[in-house]
């Protein structure tokens, strides 16, 4: 199997801390490049990782040993710059949320779709091996019929300068962590979902979202609720609560690679905590992402998880609108 050549537009503190490392430690992956708007920036990052360090995103997307891109740039940038990699025939991994709206979120799948190219958006939790292990044993009936399912995200203030806090960079809690507990609503409860209702609590100083929650439900009934933000204690959570029990991953979204994460399985009578192995769920990723593209695999899949999420995205929107009407 050949190797698969990435370069990285942009040198955010996720890059560095996960997926760079994770990029670098994949055999099938050779990391090209680095690209920065200073070339000072760049060259640090490509000294640190061992890759060339290129002056401007649009110069790295001209390299043709570069055949896929990662993207760590803030929210508002991914339309532009998502668009001119697959323009320039790159397959691209974006960091969440992909797109801002479904709008933007369709344009860049039919663009990806048009030119067969790979467009996947980075949420490594699914590939955690957890999740496959809560939902084995709800298939299996340990929980009865799931019901309902709850998922909370959320971590305290961060610093003032923080791209979280700059609306026209995309930033707000609904867009950083909420995304995380709409997408861990699919995997728990199924796509289809219908957003009930929706509140976002505004951090008017600064013009953003600080926090929020959803009410979702399904058509057969089940629901879910999810709560999110950058101003409360640290949580990172999600139960499915069935008939006959419960299943609880107390660190569903961000178990970092040397952790043993703990599933928590109650019934009436009986509170079992299983101890899980550990895994790492970035290098998962990245091995999905590269095998996808080497091996010919279905590019269509992650496409559609994508609009899925942006959907529901747009829906929370909504719902909130709807709300402040009343």
């Amino acid at each position: 199997m050949s190797v698969l050549g990435v370069g990285v537009l942009g040198c955010a503190a996720i890059a560095q801390s996960r997926t760079i490392p994770a990029l670098i430690a994949d055999p099938l992956v050779r990391l090209v490049a680095v690209a920065s708007r200073t070339g000072e920036k760049a060259r640090a990052v490509a000294d640190r990782f061992g890759c060339a360090a290129v002056t401007g995103y649009g110069a790295l997307l001209k390299r043709r040993d570069i055949e896929a891109v990662y993207v760590p740039l803030p929210p508002a940038l991914h339309t532009e710059w998502i668009g001119k990699a697959l323009a320039a025939g790159k397959h691209v991994l974006a960091e969440k949320p992909l797109a801002l709206n479904r709008t933007e979120a369709a344009t860049l799948v039919s663009a990806a779709r048009t030119d067969g190219r790979l467009l996947m958006e980075n949420f490594a939790f699914p590939f955690h091996t957890q999740h496959a292990t809560a939902q084995q044993l709800i298939g299996q009936g340990a929980i009865g019929e799931p019901r309902s399912f709850t998922a909370e995200f959320g971590f305290p203030p961060l610093p003032s300068d923080n791209i979280r806090y700059q609306p026209a960079l995309g930033g707000g809690a609904l867009l950083d962590a909420g995304v995380y507990t709409l997408r861990a609503a699919g995997l728990g409860l199924g796509w289809g979902l219908r957003v009930e209702g929706a509140t976002l609590r505004r951090d008017r100083a600064r013009g953003v979202d600080a926090g929020g929650a959803a009410l979702v439900s399904t058509p057969d009934g089940r629901t879910g609720q999810l709560s999110f933000g950058f101003d409360r204690a640290y949580r990172c959570a999600y139960s499915v609560w069935g008939s006959e029990g419960s299943i609880t991953l107390p660190r569903a979204f961000t178990a970092p690679p040397g952790l043993r994460p703990v599933l928590r399985l109650e019934r009436q009578d009986h509170v079992e905590k299983r101890t899980l192995s550990a895994d790492d769920q970035v290098a998962a990723l990245v091995s999905a992402f590269v095998t996808t593209i080497l091996q010919g695999e279905d590019l269509i899949a992650p496409g559609e998880d994508i609009l899925r999420q942006a959907h529901l995205l747009e829906a929370v929107r909504e719902a909130v609108k709807d709300s402040r009407r009343r």
